[in-house]
C-alpha cells in the first residue's frame, strides 16, 4: 500500500490527504527502520543530560558552599583565600549566566576544542558548565534561606562548618529548592537539543539527517518535539515523586 501511494505521488498523481499524510509519516519513522535512528538519538540526549547533570550539581554545590561560606563569616574574621575563591565564583557565573547557551557551545566546540571529534562529551561538558552558574545560584539562595540560628546552634553542639552545613542546613535548603531544581534539570533536558550546532549526534541531529534524505521537515519535527516532551513529562512525574515523599518525611 505504500510503495503503491509512493509511486503514485511520485509519478504526479493525487493523493488524498490522509494517503499524503501517511507516506509522509512512513518516511519519516518507518522507512529503513528510521524510528531506530530517534533511538539512538534520545540515548544520546539522556546520555548528555546525565553527564551534564552530575557535572552540574558538582559545580553548583561547589560555587554554592564556597560563596555561602564567603558571605556568612563573622564581621572582621575576613579569610583572603575564602575572598580570592569567592571572587573566582562570581566571575564564573556572571559570565556563565550573562552569555547565551549557543555561543558558549560554539567556542567550546570551535574554538577550545576544535581538534577534538568527541562531540557528545565537548557538548555534556559545555551543558554542565552552563548549568552549574544556575544550580549554584538556587542552592546558594536555598542555603541563605535557611535561619543563621540553623549554623549556630550546630556550631554549638560541636559540629564543624561541613558537618552542620552536611547534617543540618542541606538537609533543609533541599526541600526548599527542589522545585527550582527540577525547573532546570529539564530545562538541561531541552538545551541537549543545542549541540547538534557543533556536530552532536543527539535527538535533533537524527530528525535533521532524516529531513535532508526526505525532504520533509514536518513529521521528523513534531515526532521530535513529541519525544522531547515524553522525557520531560517523565522527568517531572520523577521529581513530583520526589517532592510527595520529601512532604511525607516532615509529616512523620
Amino acid at each position: 500500500m505504500y510503495t503503491t501511494w509512493k509511486a503514485l505521488g511520485a509519478s504526479g498523481g493525487d493523493l488524498t490527504f490522509l494517503q499524503n499524510v501517511f507516506v509522509k509519516f512512513y518516511q519519516a519513522f518507518l522507512e529503513g527502520d528510521r524510528w531506530l535512528q530517534y533511538l539512538k538519538g534520545v540515548e544520546t540526549t539522556l546520555l548528555v543530560t546525565a553527564m551534564s547533570l552530575v557535572l552540574g550539581i558538582v559545580l553548583g554545590v561547589l560555587v554554592a558552599m564556597i560563596r555561602t561560606a564567603h558571605d556568612q563569616q563573622r564581621p572582621g574574621h575576613k579569610n583572603p583565600i575564602l575572598f580570592i575563591l569567592n571572587l573566582i565564583c562570581k566571575i564564573y557565573v556572571t559570565v556563565i549566566r550573562g552569555t547565551p547557551m549557543m555561543v558558549q557551545l560554539l567556542i567550546m566546540g570551535l574554538v577550545i576544542f576544535a581538534n577534538s571529534r568527541n562531540f557528545t562529551m565537548v557538548g555534556s561538558l559545555t551543558l554542565g558548565i552552563n548549568s552549574g552558574a544556575y544550580v549554584a545560584e538556587i542552592i546558594r539562595g536555598g542555603l541563605m534561606s535557611v535561619d543563621k540560628g540553623q549554623m549556630e546552634a550546630g556550631r554549638s553542639l560541636g559540629l564543624n562548618y561541613i558537618q552542620t552545613m552536611r547534617f543540618i542546613i542541606i538537609p533543609q535548603a533541599i526541600k526548599a529548592i527542589l522545585p527550582a531544581l527540577g525547573n532546570e534539570f529539564i530545562v538541561l533536558l531541552k538545551d541537549t537539543s543545542l549541540i547538534t550546532v557543533i556536530g552532536g549526534k543527539e535527538l535533533l541531529y537524527a530528525a535533521r539527517g532524516i529531513m535532508n534524505r526526505t525532504y520533509e521537515q514536518m513529521f521528523p519535527l513534531l515526532g521530535t518535539a513529541a519525544i522531547y516532551l515524553v522525557l520531560v513529562m517523565i522527568f517531572t512525574w520523577l521529581l513530583g515523586i520526589l517532592e510527595r515523599r520529601l512532604r511525607q518525611g516532615d509529616r512523620r
